[in-house]
């Protein structure tokens, strides 16, 4: 039998928590320095099988709460758990749970019983998993696939970037600001890259200004077109002095997945050393030229002085041996520098091949295939592309939009960009065409001369999101389908009190189309004198209150209607956007109310010997009343199929990836008018009983045994406040009434006495019995929270609830009145705020 440290539960209470299938922790807090009202942690003080099952611990774990899930912080379990300790009510929260080797659904249920926390809850893990929540699975592993994978492509951008053999910078903005750069690139400008990154460029390379280089980079963000330098100057600062430096650069425009330009790429490699030996040679040329025209001044001196002559041959041929090992040397450094470029040239290839857009080359006219990245080929698996012209790699694009704006692009050089256009394309496996899209942009690529000889094309299939789009506008007409099936105005008013949504039932109020109401007033469409009834109520929702009204809605001089309202705000981060609107017409009932009251009265004038029957008649009419003002829809088949279509809408807004943000706030408020519809329902169903059992057979009833059964009943709730019972009924044991019926009294007065108690006291409750005349009298007496006198008159009104702070459904107190008064009884209650009440029920003997 498990050890508890504050008191050990009997037996029943064991078998239900050994038996139950929900999961049961009993917690206890661990303080902080602060104090016992700061929660560090909780330790576990049991743990009931079903629990011991789904989180595979044993029945009392040694370790703490925050040591064996410490990701409970972040998905804010823990915070539940203390808000839950510190309020007075039970309280739930529903979390997805994956971390620390758990990966399930949870639904939990939190209460303090004294020094302790009661954790109840359910895994979805410990039964099959809906459809719904299968999905919901399925999308999570797709989400968190696509993050990975977007994280892979990142660290390779970041590698590329880094580790890229030729200098590269990525600008941004029209102060072209620096906004990546590698060691390369920061080597060449001759500053930090830390001193480089944030800041724009002229800013950064001060020396650049006015050299020509910023301009360039402007007319390609401008234009789209990249911009080829080949060995252009450039005056840097280097080791403390301004040097002529030369490069080979590429400006290329980089664009994001919506066509938006992101910045400018800069490419560049060092080729001073190669200017520099070219020039050598140069020179080293114009001195053989020179030396040439020594030697022919020499050879016409060659007569005039023979020992001159060949003093100046043996000259001559010391300085070609000489000028012939300066221009092999020359010769070979220009072969280096030609193989250095052609390195660069292949770097700049596998670049390319490594990016993780897909990226093509077109050649010729033809548009033959001369570069395939990766990233393009998996966009046609199983085709063979390098070397193909495009309509033979791709035959089923002929006709096709996509052909003709390459054969623009490479006439006309402008670039052409596409934003989720369809192409059908042929599958690999059948050859049947399905629907694909892709967004994608073409640009001209131009030889050493300017001329256009190709074309280069950057794409990115976005079948996915353009299917995902299309679903969910698909689930917003359905949901719009719904909305106007039902009878109910359904709307939304925005914060200038305009209409933003009406479903199809305002049409015939307004005989006007629906949509035409979409961005009118409410007093424009209502009427000044309607619009006066209401305008408070609008000005509450618009500050956060929600809202149940019921007014007279004068829409002209002919047209009167009784509404019953629904306000409910849309807060966004901790604004309020606007509020949805729930209008019920309840002309019919307000009318069939006066009929009745007119009726009564009419009634009442015609026959004084009547009176004990008509005021019978007057409390059940006064219940059809309540019926009608509450029931308005009391069809519980069409609430059922209501119900049935919004779990089938929330399936749908499940699946879809993106649902419209206007759908689950309206979903959720329709389900809980559903939820209200039928618990009124069942309510008015325990009326109705209680109407039909006016004439139920009544014997001798012992209170204590009745009394004993009830306190079983109530066994938790006793334990949980503390209550003390004192019970005496030695004077009257017994009372004459219906055996169910004092079950039920004795429940609900006992059970309010326990639930209205005061916090900073024990509850104390005191049950006795005596005789008087013709009755025989029950008193409950206890020290809760009591009532003002001005309260008591609606104490027994049906579904008036005076307090709020526990949950109740108005209907006990009531119930307990009728059922006394239908055998003959009454009730009285005597009560003071703060000291406590006594209800009094008088039995006729």
């Amino acid at each position: 039998m498990p050890s508890f440290p504050v008191s050990p539960p009997d037996d029943l209470t064991l078998t239900l928590l050994n038996v139950s299938l929900t999961g049961i922790i009993l917690f206890r807090p661990v303080p902080g320095e602060a104090g016992p009202d700061d929660i560090v942690d909780f330790a576990y003080d049991y743990l009931n099988p079903a629990a011991q099952r789904m989180l595979q611990l044993p029945e009392q774990p040694a370790d703490t709460f925050l040591t064996l899930y410490p990701h409970a912080r972040q998905t804010g379990i823990f915070a539940f758990y203390c808000a839950a300790y510190h309020a007075a009510e039970a309280r739930r929260y529903d979390v997805n749970y994956q971390h620390d080797g758990l990966d399930n659904f949870f639904r939990l249920s939190a209460q303090r019983s004294g020094p302790r926390l009661v954790v109840s809850f359910t895994d979805t893990a410990d039964h099959s998993r809906t459809p719904a929540e299968q999905a919901l699975r399925e999308s999570q592993a797709r989400e968190q696939a696509a993050r990975a994978a977007a994280e892979r492509e990142r660290n390779l951008l970041e590698t590329i970037l880094t580790q890229a053999p030729v200098a590269m910078g990525v600008l941004q903005g029209e102060e072209q600001v620096v906004v990546a750069v590698n060691e390369q690139m920061s080597t060449i400008w001759g500053y930090p890259r830390a001193q480089l990154l944030g800041r724009p460029l002229l800013e950064a390379v001060p020396e650049l200004l006015g050299q020509g280089f910023t301009e360039l980079m402007a007319d390609v963000a401008r234009t789209g077109v990249p911009f080829v330098g080949t060995e252009v100057p450039a005056l840097l600062l280097r080791n403390g002095r301004l040097d002529t430096y030369y490069f080979n650069f590429v400006y290329q425009p980089l664009y994001d997945a919506a066509g938006g330009l992101l910045g400018v790429l800069d490419l560049a490699v060092d080729v001073t050393t190669q200017v520099h030996s070219r020039q050598d040679i140069q020179n080293l040329n114009e001195e053989l030229a020179a030396t040439n025209e020594e030697l022919h001044a020499a050879n016409e001196e060659f007569f005039q002085n023979n020992t001159e002559l060949a003093r100046t041959q043996l000259q001559l041929q010391q300085l070609n041996e000489e000028l012939e090992a300066r221009v092999l040397a020359r010769t070979q450094e220009a072969r280096a520098a030609r193989a250095e470029a052609e390195e660069h040239r292949a770097r700049l290839e596998r670049l390319f091949m490594q990016a993780p857009a897909s990226i093509c080359i077109l050649g010729g006219p033809a548009l033959v295939y001369e570069l395939v990245n990766p990233g393009y080929q998996q966009l046609f698996p199983g085709r063979s592309l390098l070397g193909k012209p495009i309509l033979e790699a791709l035959p089923e694009i002929a006709g096709h939009t996509v052909y003709h704006t390459f054969q623009q692009v490479y006439e006309t050089g402008v670039t052409h960009q596409e934003l989720g256009m369809l192409i059908p394309l042929a599958r690999p496996e059948d050859g049947v065409l399905e629907d694909r899209y892709f967004n994608y942009i073409q640009q001209a690529r131009h030889n050493e001369q300017g001329h256009i000889d190709g074309v280069l094309v950057f794409a990115f299939e976005v079948t996915d999101q353009v299917r995902a789009h299309q679903a969910q506008e698909a689930t917003a007409k359905q949901l719009k389908l719904i909305t106007d099936a039902l009878p109910v105005l359904i709307s939304y008013l925005d914060r200038e009190e305009k209409y933003q949504f009406v479903n199809q039932a305002y049409e015939p109020w307004f005989k006007v189309p629906a949509e035409s109401l979409l961005g009118r007033t409410v007093r424009s469409v209502v009427g000044e004198a309607a619009y006066a009834q209401i305008k408070d109520y609008i000005g509450r929702a618009l500050a956060g209150e929600q809202l149940t009204f019921e007014a007279r809605m004068p829409y002209s001089a002919e047209v009167i209607k009784y509404i019953h309202t629904n306000y409910v705000p849309d807060v966004q981060h901790g604004e309020v956007k606007g509020f949805y609107v729930l209008i019920t017409d309840i002309t019919d009932q307000v009318e069939a109310r006066r009929q009745v009251a007119a009726a009564n009265e009419e009634l009442h004038l015609r026959n004084a010997d009547l009176a004990a029957l008509n005021q019978q008649l007057t409390r059940t009419n006064v219940d059809l009343d309540s019926f009608i003002y509450t029931a308005s829809h009391d069809l519980k088949a069409p609430i059922t199929n209501i119900e049935g279509l919004l779990h089938v809408l929330q399936s749908m807004l499940t699946v879809s990836p993106a649902p419209a943000p206007d759908a689950a706030p309206v979903l959720g408020m329709m389900y809980e008018s559903v939820t209200r519809f039928k618990r009124t329902i069942g309510h008015l169903s325990d009326v109705t009983k209680l109407q039909k059992e006016h004439a139920q057979p009544t014997s001798e009833v012992a209170l204590e045994p009745v009394l004993q059964d009830v306190v079983l009943d109530l066994a938790p709730l006793i334990s949980q406040s503390g209550a003390q019972l004192a019970v005496d009924f030695a004077n009257s044991p017994s009372v004459r009434f219906s055996p169910k019926n004092l079950r039920s009294v004795l429940f609900n007065l006992l059970s309010n006495a326990l639930k209205y108690r005061r916090p900073d006291r024990l509850p104390r409750v005191r049950l006795g019995s005596h005789a008087d005349g013709d009755y025989v009298v029950l008193t409950v007496q206890d020290n809760g929270l009591g009532l003002a006198p001005e309260q008591l008159s609606e104490l027994f009104t049906m579904f008036r609830r005076l307090h709020s702070h526990v949950e109740g459904s108005g209907l006990g107190l009531y119930m307990v009145k009728r059922s006394v008064e239908n055998a003959g009884g009454h009730v009285s209650v005597v009560s003071e705020p703060g000291a406590g009440s006594t209800f009094s029920v008088y039995f006729r003997r």
